[in-house]
């Protein structure tokens, strides 16, 4: 920081909402029902309960302040009828660098809330009305109707929330990748801390190997890593000795390290799979037991015998069944 930012004393004013000077460019946004809801408090409770930071510094005129923090609050007021709300006034001069520190700051500094905490405290609203008014939404309340109130508090528990975003484009082959872990394992572990370290240093390296700061596409470059290296996931059925670790289902993608196929190939292959079909030597819809018997003749030198057949794992039925 090269110029140091000085000791503000902000002091309390009345404004007209609607002469203050919104920002230009203002990187906090609320989604319609968000702002309509907001709009429905400020006029139930008559006034502003949470008070906008605004900048005069010499540079605008008393009225017209910049609003730093609390742009939506101002429109919220404006929109409910209020003609004079409580503002916070910085009257120090400061710079563009400074202003756009403080800006960031109120939009990025904010505290998390502990589930179970807020789940206690929400159950004690009785009134519709004041549920409504506490601003959590649908999607919040299926959230919080799943949390155990014993298992998430601070005492017994120390955990992380990670939260994932993709970009439209991204969002299917993040899916696949996951779901391609996902088959390929065959236990089930809560993370521990030191492995969302783990992810942390990951992201950090991908971030310094790919000159990129954006997470997202951070995420979106390991995940292409492990779509390259697919066939590792092997490892989470496969025995040191080649012997099979389960009998559950896996991705055809980590036998074959690839998602797709030649159309010309797939025709083949359809075709082949109906004409044994056909001749019942093969289930019907277990088309992947063809191909075992294929490569078990190809390793066996024409001498293999396949297994009897089995009821693949409930829900994944065109999978390949690893037999013990």
């Amino acid at each position: 920081m090269t110029t140091p930012l000085p000791a503000l004393r902000p002091h309390l004013a009345r404004r007209n909402p609607r002469t203050l000077t919104p920002l230009a460019v203002n990187a906090r946004f609320f989604r319609k029902e968000e702002f309509d809801r907001l709009v429905e408090n400020i006029t139930r409770d008559g006034c502003l309960t949470s008070v906008p930071l605004v900048y005069a510094g010499g540079e605008y005129p008393e009225g017209e302040e910049l609003i730093l923090s609390g742009n939506h609050r101002v429109q919220a007021a404006i929109v409910a009828g209020l003609d004079e709300v409580d503002v916070m006034v910085i009257d120090e001069h400061l710079d563009e660098q400074q202003l756009i520190s403080i800006q960031l700051s109120h939009n990025a500094i904010t505290g998390e809330d502990d589930p179970a905490t807020l789940k206690a405290l929400y159950d004690q609203l009785d009134d519709v009305d004041w549920r409504a008014y506490s601003g959590l939404d649908d999607e919040q309340l299926g959230l919080l109707a799943e949390v155990n109130a014993e298992g998430l508090s601070e005492a017994n528990l120390d955990f992380a929330t990670v939260q994932l975003t993709f970009l439209p484009p991204e969002l299917e082959a993040a899916r696949e990748a996951f779901e391609a872990s996902r088959f390929g394992a065959n236990e089930t572990w809560l993370a521990a801390r030191a492995d969302y370290q783990q992810t942390l240093d990951t992201l950090a390296s991908t971030h310094s190997a790919h000159k990129v700061n954006n997470v997202t596409t951070a995420l979106h470059a390991i995940l292409t890593i492990t779509e390259r290296h697919i066939t590792d996931l092997q490892d989470g059925y496969t025995g040191p000795d080649g012997e099979p670790l389960m009998t559950g289902n896996v991705g055809l993608e980590t036998v074959l390290g690839a998602r797709f196929l030649p159309a010309t190939a797939a025709i083949t292959l359809n075709k082949a799979i109906a004409a044994a079909e056909g001749r019942d030597e093969i289930p019907q819809g277990q088309g992947w037991r063809l191909l075992e018997r294929l490569a078990g003749e190809y390793l066996s030198g024409g001498q293999y015998t396949q297994e009897p057949p089995s009821t693949p794992t409930e829900g994944h039925p065109d999978a390949p069944q690893v037999q013990p």
